[in-house]
């Protein structure tokens, strides 16, 4: 066998084993090296693992995980529940609408499905069990709809494939995911809405919110709905670059927590940094380690050949595009969105120059086909999150994941279909597409 055969085996038998994806992607690269090249060049592994990590724009990404954290814990979810309770009313579905609405608001301050999850499960399933809504569909209905984060700007994952894909503009890719986020958004709204008017499930107002009106709500969540403005607004003036936007809306949630909400402490702020900090070492260390799965890759022509190999399997660049569509999604129901970049986009980007496809628009479809495995057993992060709040087991999930898979995956047809969908936006702004 060759050496690139041997590292895709070792690779795959140390997922299989158990070994968590980061050592997997450094120990398959190392049996690539030493296969493939020389013992003597295992000494590039703390030179390849820097490299992969130095680069200003990941900055970005434990700031933006901060943020989340911040708004989280800053009672933010709770007062964005209640203005939306106020503004739709008590109706049929009304609270599944609450839930989507707030997740995507959410999404546009934090950037991170998981901890999007996290916030609006915790507020929003009390009262959604409590106005009859089943606690399985509850769960996958917000874990799903937590999942446009990775869509609606900043997005974690959008930061890390403007840094994998050369020459790609990450205002750009903010900006085309916006409109591809909420169609999202909408398209998981409509089963959600059939059901709940099928069934009966009655919005009801939460505890004490039957006495706030949409005026009271809406100054309370003000602070909250105006994050997104602040961040997006900054981008498009030109008055921070997206690394700076990330630092604003660290300053912006403390900001609120400590002196508006008063629900943020020093020491909570204290305990915050340390758990971003756990958290973007976990996403650090992927990206470093893979590092040395990638430069072997490369010097040993292994991404190369696999790219030969797809693009060698039709012409048809329409049927290509669905099989890469396929494979993503099932990588997505299986790994995270980092690893998936970081494994699957030096086989894709020549790919996607060879159909020249376009990088922000095929970029936007990638993430959509993982905000999909996000809430899709085996492996679906965002719902082992929803599920855990909710105290039920993922397997009773099973039926309305695939109900919201379904859904999503409309959308994301339609996207493919209608690229403008994505990059109307960003060519309106004057960004580089």
């Amino acid at each position: 066998m060759t050496p690139d055969i041997w590292m895709i085996l070792a690779f795959a038998g140390f997922l299989i084993a158990g070994v968590p994806v980061a050592f997997s992607l450094a120990l398959a690269g190392s049996v690539g090296i030493v296969a493939g090249l020389s013992p003597d060049m295992l000494a590039t592994l703390g030179t390849n693992t820097y490299n992969s990590i130095a680069k200003y724009p990941l900055i970005a990404i434990p700031l933006f995980i901060l943020t989340g954290l911040i708004f989280e814990r800053s009672g933010v979810a709770l007062r964005l529940v209640r203005f939306a309770q106020a503004l739709i009313g008590p109706r049929h579905g009304g609270l599944a609408l609450v839930a989507v609405l707030v997740c995507m608001i959410m999404g546009g301050m934090s950037g991170s499905g998981p901890a999007d999850a996290a916030a609006v499960a915790m507020v929003m399933l009390p009262s959604m069990t409590k106005a009859g809504y089943p606690k399985p569909f509850s769960a996958t209905l917000i874990a799903a709809s937590a999942s446009t984060a990775i869509l609606i700007p900043p997005s974690v994952a959008l930061i890390l494939y403007s840094i994998v894909v050369p020459g790609v503009d990450l205002r750009a890719l903010f900006a085309a995911g916006l409109f591809p986020g909420i169609l999202a958004g909408l398209a998981l709204l409509v089963p959600a809405m059939i059901v709940a008017k099928r069934y009966g499930w009655e919005g009801t107002p939460a505890v004490g919110a039957e006495t706030l009106t949409v005026r009271t709500t809406f100054r309370q969540a003000l602070p909250a709905l105006f994050a997104p403005v602040l961040i997006l607004g900054g981008l498009r003036s030109g008055l921070f670059t997206p690394t700076e936007a990330a630092v604003v809306a660290v300053a912006y949630g403390t900001i609120v927590g400590l002196f508006l909400t008063k629900e943020l402490s020093l020491r909570d702020l204290w305990e915050l940094l340390g758990e971003a900090a756990i958290i973007s070492g976990v996403v650090m260390l992927i990206i470093a380690l893979a590092g040395i799965f990638a430069w072997a890759g490369t010097m040993l022509g292994t991404f190369r050949h696999l790219a030969e190999w797809i693009i060698g399997l039709t012409d048809n660049g329409v049927l290509l595009l669905v099989l890469v569509m396929l494979a993503v999604l099932v990588a997505g129901m299986l790994l995270d969105a980092i690893s998936i970049y970081l494994i699957m986009m030096p086989v894709l980007i020549p790919v996607m120059q060879h159909f020249e496809w376009n990088p922000v628009w095929f970029g936007i479809l990638l993430a959509m086909n993982i905000a999909i495995g996000q809430f899709t057993p085996p492996v679906a992060v965002n719902l082992m999150v929803t599920t855990e709040v909710a105290k039920i087991r993922l397997e009773e999930t099973l039926g309305w994941a695939l109900l919201f898979v379904v859904a999503m995956g409309g959308a994301l047809a339609l996207v493919a279909i209608f690229p403008n969908i994505a990059l109307w936006l960003p060519s309106v702004l004057g960004y580089n597409i």
